[in-house]
């Protein structure tokens, strides 16, 4: 299985339960560009899946849709899964291959833009032949009826996402340009987080904006230097600017 580095633990720890051997490709630092030409000479014909991310966590990169045909068109032997969790943010889908791609599998969830992360709910996006194949070893207790009944009202209410969505794309905006300001490099994101360097500052910042009630998450251990701050509102921004601002410059 072809994963990429940094990106969701989760991908190689149910891998690893499965047995499967990993072969994990890394985002260059500190550009975190997707490493397109690297996955690409990676698959070979014992590839049997490749996880990717779009966008992709914690590095917030997206990649387009023509890097993702790239991608099917090389492993055509292999399934290759797409998980949008953070779709909404960036607008970018696989969803229009699936008719013609018979390997492709995209997934969402409900625990992002929609705000139910207790609900424990997504959803897959396949080829009916390859659900149908699934649904041999999904256990009959996987989703519970009050999930179900939440994400049918969830996705009709269309406004709701609509409204976050814009006021998480300008609160995005707020806090690169802070940065900016402040003098810290951060990744460009095409999610609802941004990944800043603050170097051996790191443990520091977060600890500190904690001790302010705000939570920010280190991600040192696999992105050296790296905080991930996920956006919230533009209300929140300034605060949590305000509050980086004083540590920044002690």
């Amino acid at each position: 299985m072809l994963v990429l580095k940094p990106a969701y633990a989760m991908y190689r720890f149910y891998a690893e339960v499965a047995g499967a051997t990993i072969k994990e490709v890394a985002y260059p630092q500190p550009s975190m560009e997707f490493p397109l030409q690297e996955v690409l000479d990676s698959i070979t014909r014992q590839t049997r899946a490749v996880i990717l991310s779009n966008p992709n966590n914690p590095t917030g990169t997206g990649l387009s849709l023509l890097a993702i045909e790239r991608i099917l068109s090389r492993a055509r032997k292999a399934v290759v899964m797409v998980d949008e969790a953070y779709y909404e943010f960036s607008g970018v889908t696989a969803l229009t291959e699936i008719e013609r791609v018979p390997n492709l599998f995209v997934c969402r969830t409900f625990s992002k833009v929609f705000g139910m992360a207790g609900m424990r709910l997504g959803c897959l996006f396949s080829h009916p032949a390859n659900i149908q194949y699934l649904h041999k070893a999904q256990s009959p207790y996987s989703v519970n009826s009050l999930a179900v009944m939440a994400a049918q009202a969830a996705v009709a209410d269309t406004a709701y996402i609509e409204n976050y969505v814009a006021e998480v794309l300008a609160a995005r905006e707020l806090l690169c340009v802070g940065l900016e300001r402040l003098g810290i490099a951060y990744v460009p994101s095409s999610a609802n987080f941004v990944l800043g360097h603050f170097g051996k500052r790191a443990i520091e910042v977060r600890d500190r904006l904690r001790g302010q009630a705000i939570l920010v998450r280190d991600r040192s251990y696999e992105a050296p230097g790296c905080v991930r701050i996920t956006v919230g509102t533009r209300a929140q921004t300034r605060r949590l600017l305000a509050a980086l601002e004083e540590i920044w410059n002690q």
